[in-house]
This record gives C-alpha cells, structure tokens and sequence, in this order.
C-alpha cells in the first residue's frame, strides 16, 4: 500500500481501539470502581474481546477499500463527465460564433434584397414605360383645351389621324417647350 493509506489505516485503527476503549461497560453504580490496574480480567475475556476488536478492524478496513474503490470510479467518472463538459461547452462557444457570423451575412443579404427589389420595381416600370405607344404633339394652340387636356386630346386625335378607334389615352402631361 502506499504510505498515505498506510498512515489512514493506522491512524482508523487507533482511532476505533480509543473507540472501543471508550465503549467497554462501565462498572454499574452499586457496585465499587476498582482501579483499572487491579481490574479482574482472564485471559479467556481478553483474548476474546481481541479478537472481535481484531475482527472489526479487519470488516473496518474491508469498507475502507471498498469506498476506496468506489471513490476512485466515482473520480474518474467525475472526470469524464467534465470532459464531456468540456468538449459541449466548446461545441457550444463554436456554434454561437458561427451562428454570429450567419447573422451578419444574414443582414448584408437582406439589405442586399432590398436593393434587388427596388431595382427590380424600377427596372419594370421602366419596361412598361417602354412597351407604351408614346405620342408627342407640338404645335397645339395653348388654352384651347379648357380643363380637361385628356377630352379635348380625344376630340383632336380622330381629326388629325384616320384612326377608326379612339385609343386608351393613359397620360396627358403638359409640356410648353419642345424638346
């Protein structure tokens, strides 16, 4: 054995003698205390109560080593399981950074987004500004139109043009110069 429990087991065994030395019956009160160097002991009693005491030491030092035993697996299972404590608390500190990092690629793409959505929205109009029949006419007296540019347009186009249809007019913006 090594000298640490070595020293353990004697100083257990020292310990539980003071116990047992301790424990023995007193002498009842009728009867009178003799002193302990005349004390009637046989040898058939002395040897008896060394041997339980032998034996007890014995069973003492068998629980000893058995919780021994059982402290060292409860040790190394304590250490594993902080092991495993480790390598989660790793896992987990490399999984928020990667989570940090997703975010803020998360947030350039939805800016990003943005800015395609509002290209996009400007790129249709602009096809369906394209995709119009556009006519420009200069030369229209000013103030003859009234109120209303859009039905005076109406009245003047079937008279300018041989159109059989009146066409859709979307748009009637006013502009006094030419271009």
């Amino acid at each position: 054995m090594p000298n640490g429990k070595m020293a353990d087991k004697q100083t257990h065994q020292l310990l539980f003698s003071e116990a047992i030395s301790l424990s023995r019956p007193m002498a009842s009160p009728a009867a009178p205390v003799a002193p302990s160097s005349t004390a009637p002991f046989t040898d058939a009693t002395s040897d008896t109560t060394m041997e339980e005491i032998l034996q007890e030491i014995a069973a003492v030092g068998r629980r000893l080593e058995a919780m021994d035993s059982k402290i060292t697996y409860l040790s190394t299972a304590s250490n594993v399981i902080r092991s495993d404590i480790t390598s989660f608390h790793d896992n987990v500190t490399n999984l928020h950074h990667r989570i940090t990092d997703v975010e803020g690629q998360l947030r350039v793409l939805l800016k990003r987004d943005s800015e395609l959505q509002f290209l996009c929205a400007k790129l249709t109009d602009l096809e369906d500004r394209s995709r119009r029949d556009n006519v420009c006419f200069f030369g229209i007296p000013e103030c003859k139109e009234g109120t209303d540019v859009r039905a005076y347009l109406r009245e003047l186009l079937p008279e300018l043009t041989d159109l059989a249809f009146y066409p859709t007019l979307e748009l009637c913006p006013q502009n006094w110069s030419p271009p």
